[in-house]
C-alpha cells in the first residue's frame, strides 16, 4: 500500500491507536463487570475487546508490511532475525519516546495544572474541585513513576536486540545493600527505589523496601507489596 499520502498515514496511526485503546478499555470494563457479578456483560466486553484487537492488527499490517509473516518456514534465519530486529527497534523507539519525552512532558503539564491559579482556586471551592486538584497531583506522581518503567522496558528491548544480533546478555545482580536495593512490581514493572522512597504515598526517601508497611501498595497498578521482587541491575563497569 502506498503511504505517500500523509493524511492517510496519520489516519491509519490514529485508527490503530483508537482500536488499541478500545481493546484495553473493554478489558477494563470486563473486569468491572466480573467483579460486580455481570458474567454475560464481562463476556461481551472480552469478546468485543478481541475483535478490536483484530481491527488494530489489520491497521498495523498496513503501517508495517515488513513485519508480516505469511510463511515462516520459507524464511531464512537471517530474515527471521531481521524481522525480530525491526520489532525490537520499534519497541525501543516507542519506550524511549515515552520515558524521554511523553511522560516528562505529561508530568510537567500535570504540575502546572496543579499549581496554576485555576487549580489553586479549586481548593477554595467545592469538594469536586478539590478532587480535581488531587487528580492532577496523582497524575504527576504516576507519570513520574512511569518514566522509569518505560526506561526499564527500553533497556530490556535493547539488550534483547543485542543478543539477537549475536551479542552477550548483560550480567545483572541484586544489590546486597537494603539502602540501595531496588524492587520491581511483577504486575506493572513499577520500580521502588529506596533512595527516592515514595513520598506521595507517605514513604520517606531513604526507606528500604523491607521497612515499608505491609499495607503499602503499588502506586501505579495497586498491587500489594508481596507482588514486588528484588530488581536485578547491571553491574557497574
Amino acid at each position: 500500500m502506498n503511504l505517500s499520502n500523509f493524511t492517510t498515514l496519520q489516519n491509519l496511526e490514529a485508527a490503530f491507536g483508537g482500536e488499541s485503546m478500545a481493546n484495553r478499555k473493554y478489558l477494563f470494563f470486563a473486569e468491572v463487570a466480573r467483579q460486580l457479578g455481570f458474567k454475560d456483560l464481562a463476556k461481551l466486553f472480552k469478546e468485543t475487546a478481541e475483535q478490536e484487537t483484530e481491527h488494530a492488527f489489520a491497521h498495523f499490517v498496513l503501517l508495517h508490511p515488513e513485519l508480516v509473516v505469511e510463511n515462516p518456514d520459507a524464511l531464512t534465519d537471517e530474515q527471521k532475525r531481521e524481522i525480530m530486529s525491526r520489532c525490537l527497534s520499534l519497541a525501543i523507539e516507542g519506550e524511549t519516546y515515552e520515558y524521554t519525552t511523553m511522560y516528562p512532558d505529561f508530568a510537567a503539564a500535570a504540575q502546572r495544572d496543579r499549581h496554576n491559579p485555576a487549580a489553586e482556586e479549586f481548593l477554595k471551592q467545592v469538594q469536586e474541585s478539590t478532587d480535581h486538584a488531587n487528580t492532577f497531583r496523582e497524575a504527576a506522581h504516576r507519570f513520574g513513576l512511569l518514566k522509569s518503567v518505560e526506561h526499564y522496558h527500553a533497556d530490556r528491548y535493547a539488550e534483547a536486540l543485542e543478543v539477537l544480533n549475536g551479542g552477550q546478555a548483560t550480567t545483572k545482580v541484586v544489590s546486597t545493600d537494603p539502602q540501595t536495593r531496588k524492587w520491581i512490581c511483577r504486575q506493572c514493572s513499577m520500580i521502588y527505589d529506596p533512595v527516592a522512597g515514595d513520598p506521595d504515598s507517605g514513604i520517606a526517601p531513604g526507606t528500604p523496601f523491607e521497612a515499608i508497611p505491609d499495607d503499602w501498595y503499588c502506586p501505579i497498578c495497586g498491587a500489594s507489596k508481596k507482588t514486588f521482587k528484588p530488581l536485578e541491575e547491571k553491574i557497574a563497569a
